[in-house]
């Protein structure tokens, strides 16, 4: 007998028009490159509190250098391993230059305090009782203001893992900016929210602004998104043939899993619906082999370069430039 599915969580409707952003036009056209930084831990396993280790950090000063080359700033999106280890302080203190910038990622099971029950659908913050997410949220802050000397105002939810009750807890508390929404993603069977309702565009909600993390729709019938996309999951490989056929794919801006070539399609795709700013995204573990599933590795770290130095230069070409959150969090105002 299969086991019932958790009840789900989180599902934002769509924003009003209103509430979307109006860019100032001499804005331009920008893009944002998030890192979660965070505890290495096998993507294969079930989540463990006893993962806490945060040796990769040591690879993100190199990683900073490579993208301030390019002229590109980071937001360095902290969790609570991270943001109490007096090494991954010192590591990531300096990079703090050119418009990069700390935020906070609430990774719930390693959060204090822990007193929720280890179960995937506690892994999403705000499914968590409003009392218990405002304490992991607090004690996240507190950390990373006692560690860089300045309260975050920049938050992402880890796992994506918002709940109704999170914009007034996050607004309360100083931030002005979440970028947790996954457009075109629902986590619901694993309980979860539901992101379905969400586009690209950035827009107000609870007194931040809400930069959501970029996923394009490409392909010959890409109009027929998420509803397309929602009924190719009900038919067995009904979405790989769909991607296969080059009918419709859905593309995340990441290197973690989306060749260069399905990525550089979305980000044209998505320059040509009007999008303001596009949102990209990578793991800090990811910058040493052997710790996510996309860099296993020597060979796919030199991929994932090649990746980044490739989109660059596209970017560049469709005269896209990048932006630095507090640039982008004085622009939205």
């Amino acid at each position: 007998m299969s086991e019932p599915l958790p009840e789900p969580g989180f599902r934002p409707s769509a924003p009003a028009p209103a509430d979307l952003i109006a860019w100032p036009a001499d804005f331009g056209t920008r893009f944002v490159v998030f890192v979660d930084v965070e505890e290495e831990f096998d993507w294969d396993l079930p989540l463990s509190r006893d993962n806490r280790s945060v040796e990769a950090v040591a690879a993100l000063p190199d990683a900073h250098a490579r993208f301030a080359a390019a002229g590109v700033p980071l937001a360095l999106m902290l969790d609570h391993p991270v943001a109490s280890d007096a090494r991954a302080a010192d590591w990531i203190g300096p990079l703090l230059t050119g418009g990069s910038l700390v935020g906070a990622q609430l990774h719930p099971w390693v959060t204090p305090p822990l007193d929720e029950a280890l179960v995937p659908r506690n892994s999403f913050a705000g499914n968590l009782p409003r009392a218990l997410e405002a304490a992991k949220l607090d004690a996240l802050t507190d950390a990373i203001a006692t560690a860089f000397g300045a309260r975050p105002t920049a938050y992402r939810a880890g796992r994506y893992g918002l709940g109704p009750q999170t914009f007034e807890l996050l607004a309360g508390r100083g931030y002005r900016l979440d970028s947790s929404m996954r457009p075109g993603f629902d986590y619901a069977p694993q309980g979860g929210p539901d992101y379905g309702a969400i586009g690209n565009q950035a827009f107000h909600i609870g007194g931040l602004i809400e930069l959501p993390s970029t996923t394009v729709f490409t392909g010959l019938a890409r109009g027929g998104g998420m509803g397309l996309y929602r009924a190719g999951g009900s038919v067995p490989k009904g979405r790989a043939l769909l991607a296969r056929t080059r009918l419709l794919q859905r593309i995340p801006l990441t290197p973690e899993g989306i060749p260069i070539a399905e990525a550089l399609e979305a980000v044209r795709a998505a320059v040509g619906d009007g999008i303001r700013v596009l949102s990209f995204a990578f793991h800090s573990p990811s910058l040493v082999p052997g710790h996510t599933p996309y860099v296993r590795y020597a060979d796919d770290l030199r991929a994932f370069w090649h990746w980044w130095d490739r989109m660059f230069a596209e970017l560049d070409r469709l005269g896209v430039t990048p932006c630095g959150l507090a640039e982008l969090i004085a622009a939205a105002v």
